[in-house]
């Protein structure tokens, strides 16, 4: 049988970087993406392949662009004839009160994180109808089921991912197509690495007290999530073991929404 190909968005890096990892392991083609075009984008790809004998590519692609994000999905096509998983991950955020937020900040989240999913999805779904066999995974967040102060646009974009996640569930489920959505809670990744040393001044704390009692406030297990666990369930999600779950989300956030 031929291979499967995975599209992972906004993977260069951080979650999906860990899903893309994670599916090049289980042996399928992987497509990585991410908006730049520099030569460690594409020997990252190298490394990916050369590590886990298989295909994996880098195409460019600004999800905040209609156009572009249905082009990452031809391209992928293109280069290796299917796309049978496709992981909506690309992200942004920005915190501010709702009055002060500013109205390029909102657009651009809700681009990246909400709208670029309906457009990769749309240009996907043709392709895995015609295959007779799909995945639609999408990255949400523990803010897709939950809200905090100041996030407006993430929480909105986030609750939207999930409503579509079902949409898209209930349209496809008769063509052995899923659609299903991820909610991590904090996830140790470089860009929340990057954040410590910031909180710990702000608040002054020692590292571990302000990743306790800060950051993980919320998480009743107090630790990170890891990319492992993430990809492992992005796995999970594409394998056949879970061909009857879809339409729903899978919470991987130490308890954070048991509450």
């Amino acid at each position: 049988m031929a291979k499967k190909t995975a599209i992972i968005t906004g993977s260069n890096s951080g979650i999906g970087l860990g899903a893309a990892h994670a599916l090049a392991a289980a042996g399928y083609n992987v497509i990585i993406n991410s908006f730049t075009d520099r030569r460690e984008d594409h020997e990252l790809a190298k490394e990916l392949a050369a590590k886990y004998s298989t295909e994996v590519a880098y195409i460019k692609a600004d999800m905040s662009n209609g156009a572009e994000c249905r082009a990452l999905v031809e391209k992928s096509v293109e280069k290796f004839g299917t796309v049978d998983v496709l992981v909506n991950n690309a992200g942004i955020q920005f915190v501010a009160p709702v009055e002060e937020f500013p109205a390029e900040k909102w657009d651009a989240i809700i681009a990246i994180n909400l709208t670029s999913a309906f457009h990769t999805t749309a240009a996907a779904l043709p392709h895995m109808k015609k295959a007779g066999w799909g995945r639609i995974i999408n990255i949400a967040s523990a803010h897709g089921l939950r809200a905090s102060p100041f996030k407006s646009a993430y929480v909105a974009a986030k609750h939207g991912v999930i409503g579509f996640t079902k949409t898209v569930a209930l349209e496809v489920a008769e063509k052995h197509i899923t659609s299903n959505a991820i909610c991590p809670g904090y996830v140790l990744t470089p860009l929340v690495e990057a954040q410590i040393p910031d909180q710990m001044k702000a608040h002054n704390m020692d590292r571990e007290t302000v990743i306790r009692d800060v950051m993980l406030e919320k998480q009743a297990t107090k630790e990170f999530a890891t990319v492992d666990q993430i990809g492992a369930t992005v796995v999970f999600l594409a394998s056949d073991a879970a061909a009857q779950i879809t339409g729903t989300s899978i919470s991987v956030d130490g308890g954070w929404t048991a509450a």
